[in-house]
């Protein structure tokens, strides 16, 4: 399989503290992809050094196999399925569905819901690996931008506020599910990551799962002002 730089950079794995990727047999990368894991020093490692041959627990346990009721928090620890973090990553599983639905709803949609979709994806790479998330606008939006305008969507967009009926047609149904998930996601997220004292400690992707039921929002607005009736 000839492997491109988007699906290396999806499949980056921390191994010691440390970015690898692991080259399966027979798989082959692009001039991008190799240039991409050279410049960010990468190592390339292969694919059978992946294999862990005993899982750690989070209680300093190890187990020689994995049970059917445990699931990787990362590549060498595993936790029950109903782990917090886990039910997280299960909600953006769902924000994700619910955004490519919102894609195929309208095709003015796909752009920006796109880049939604790969902030979202970028989130849970961040949560997996352990990494800072890093990002400075959402559809051409600062989070100051944003937040004016899903404050005010009278001002910019001349719609006021308003709350979905049925007459507001599939598309702006689509992105208010769309919305609800990311609301859930950003719920689900505070619990996986507080504290014993109930502070937040990620707080870079709480911010931006913020941002994105927002910016639904907005898109929302922006559909209604577009076609005050039936879309």
């Amino acid at each position: 399989m000839l492997l491109d730089e988007q699906a290396v950079r999806a499949n980056i794995r921390n191994r010691d503290g440390k970015r690898v990727y692991y080259l399966g047999k027979g798989d082959q990368l692009t001039s991008g992809a190799r240039d991409y894991l050279s410049r960010e020093r990468i190592a390339i490692l292969p694919a059978e050094q992946a294999k862990v041959e005993r899982y750690r627990l989070l209680n300093g346990g190890f187990l020689e196999e994995k049970p059917e009721h445990m699931t990787h928090l990362n590549a060498q620890v595993l936790v029950p399925k109903n782990h917090s973090r886990i039910l997280f990553r299960g909600k953006m599983d769902t924000l994700e569905a619910e955004l490519i639905l919102c894609q195929q709803a309208d095709k003015d949609l796909e752009k920006p819901v796109g880049e939604i979709l790969a902030l979202a994806r970028q989130i849970i790479r961040c949560d997996v690996l352990e990494e800072p998330l890093q990002w400075d606008t959402l559809c051409g939006l600062t989070e100051q931008e944003q937040r004016k305008r899903s404050h005010f969507p009278q001002e910019y967009y001349g719609q006021p506020h308003f709350m979905p009926q049925a007459q507001d047609g599939p598309v702006i149904a689509r992105l208010n599910r769309a919305r609800c998930a990311a609301r859930e996601a950003e719920l689900a997220a505070v619990t996986a990551f507080s504290d014993r004292e109930g502070n937040p400690i990620r707080v870079d992707l709480l911010r931006a799962l913020n941002r994105m039921s927002s910016m639904l929002y907005i898109l929302m607005v922006r559909k209604k002002a577009e076609h005050p009736g039936t879309v």
